[in-house]
């Protein structure tokens, strides 16, 4: 009988025992999780913020070429015009 409580209460320790760690790696797992999110999310806004610039930059330089276009075409609308 003694062998029998002393068994159930080492499994019983041994179970507790195991929660704790099986806990405390569940929160580390988070937590790993947590910052590799935080991580990404920061690496995603970043390039967002790339390709909006490089975005812009290439619609000023299609915005000024369409301008020097239409101006040209103007000057030539003129030079037809007094013909």
């Amino acid at each position: 009988m003694k062998k029998t409580i002393l068994a159930v209460a080492f499994m019983a320790v041994a179970m507790v025992s195991c929660q704790d760690k099986t806990k405390e790696k569940v929160e580390d797992a988070g937590e790993a999780v947590g910052t590799e999110m935080e991580q990404k999310v920061d690496t995603l806004a970043t390039k967002a913020g790339e390709v909006a610039d490089t975005t812009k930059a290439k619609a000023g330089e299609a915005l000024e070429k369409a301008g020097e276009k239409t101006e040209a075409a103007g000057k030539e609308m003129k030079e037809a015009a007094k013909k």
